[in-house]
């Protein structure tokens, strides 16, 4: 009898072993559920936090005047700053196809240049990430990309990256606004929240383009910018 007993309780522990490891490992298929608690952008393997200093990137810094360029744009021809006649200033953003966090913000960029562009502060897109080596990035996944989400700016591939390392972009998206005089005014990220529009606190670039409308500067002039690491150029 107390054999059997053993035998009883032995099959009943394995049972309940076996039963937990198998809702454990259904949770993880599952993954998190949809609509936790949890703010900001997704998990990943690296820190989407900018963790170098403008020192240590070795880019444009507050103040800097930066170069003119000349890049292509998704419908073929090439764009220069100098082509906006008039302008105030100019919110060139580096971004790309792939990044979540660039596609967080595309819609938020789109408004912005709808916003601001009348005013002479145009949205000016530029991928460092371009590679015909990369289906993402590729150019023609540019020009697929800009016609689903009907950008009103230009989206410019940054071949070789000629123009990034000047700038010191290294997150997609970073963002530099650059007065009419073209010197730097801000650096960083478009606001306090990537992954939820409408929980934005503080949004740190329209805060931006508003001080230079006053004749003020920028405070703050410099956030850590957020989003995936610019790839090497290959």
């Amino acid at each position: 009898m107390k054999k059997r007993n053993s035998i009883l309780a032995a099959v009943l522990v394995v049972s309940s072993l076996f039963i937990s490891l198998n809702v454990s490992a259904q949770d993880h298929r599952n993954g998190p559920p949809p609509k936790g608690d949890r703010k900001g952008p997704p998990r990943g393997n690296h820190n989407p936090e900018q963790t170098k200093t403008l020192e240590e990137i070795g880019g444009y810094k507050i103040g800097d005047t930066a170069t003119d360029f000349k890049l292509k744009n998704v419908d073929g021809k090439f764009f220069s700053m100098a082509d906006l006649k008039g302008a105030k200033g100019y919110i060139v953003v580096f971004t790309c196809n792939g990044c979540p966090f660039s596609k967080m913000y595309e819609d938020r960029l789109i408004a912005l240049h709808t916003a601001y562009a009348s005013k002479g502060y145009s949205v000016i897109a530029i991928n460092p990430n371009v590679s015909e080596n990369n289906e993402r990035e590729s150019f023609e996944a540019m020009q697929e990309r800009a016609a689903e989400k009907k950008f009103p700016f230009v989206y410019l591939a940054d071949e070789g990256q000629k123009i990034t390392p000047l700038y010191g972009a290294v997150r997609t998206p970073h963002v530099f606004l650059l007065d009419k005089a073209k010197k730097v005014q801000y650096i960083g990220t478009i606001d306090d929240n990537p992954k939820h529009a409408e929980d934005v606190k503080i949004k740190y670039l329209e805060n931006a383009i508003n001080a230079l409308e006053n004749g003020e500067k920028p405070t703050p002039n410099f956030t850590k910018a957020i989003g995936c690491p610019v790839k090497p150029n290959k």
